[in-house]
């Protein structure tokens, strides 16, 4: 058995290349093992956001606080609360992040395949983000 005590977790703050705005990352197991799953509490302020990203084996989000929003290629703008859970299936590009009027933090669970677990492309741009 292993505990990770609360107070030894690392936040650090979101990569620009990754995200808009202001958002903390939190690993919560895993961060460099390219052998296993991977999990991190995200925190995202009002407006803030992923890029558009595709994850070769999939993602789970659960969100566990504030207001979010979350968008598939090709779909409509989603609102997203506390107690949602959000599967995107293995390729699926996407974003996420909080409401404009929100901060939003979920927990983010991927597989590592071929170590990585995620594939990073453009910035969410405002009229996408406003359902533009």
């Amino acid at each position: 058995m292993e505990i990770t005590r609360r107070d030894s977790l690392t936040t650090m703050p979101g990569p620009t290349d990754w995200f808009t705005g202001e958002v903390a990352l939190e690993m919560l197991f895993n961060p460099h093992d390219a052998a296993r799953v991977q999990g991190a509490n995200v925190t995202f302020q009002p407006g803030a956001r992923t890029a558009w990203h595709t994850h070769p084996l999939g993602q789970t989000l659960i969100i566990l606080s504030g207001k979010g929003r979350v968008q598939r290629w090709g779909g409509e703008v989603v609102e997203i609360g506390p107690g949602d859970v959000i599967w995107f299936a293995p390729g699926e590009k996407h974003w996420h992040g909080a409401a404009p009027d929100s901060a939003m933090t979920h927990t983010a669970i991927q597989e590592v395949q071929d170590g990585k677990a995620v594939d990073w492309m453009e910035q969410v741009s405002d009229e996408a983000y406003d359902g533009q």
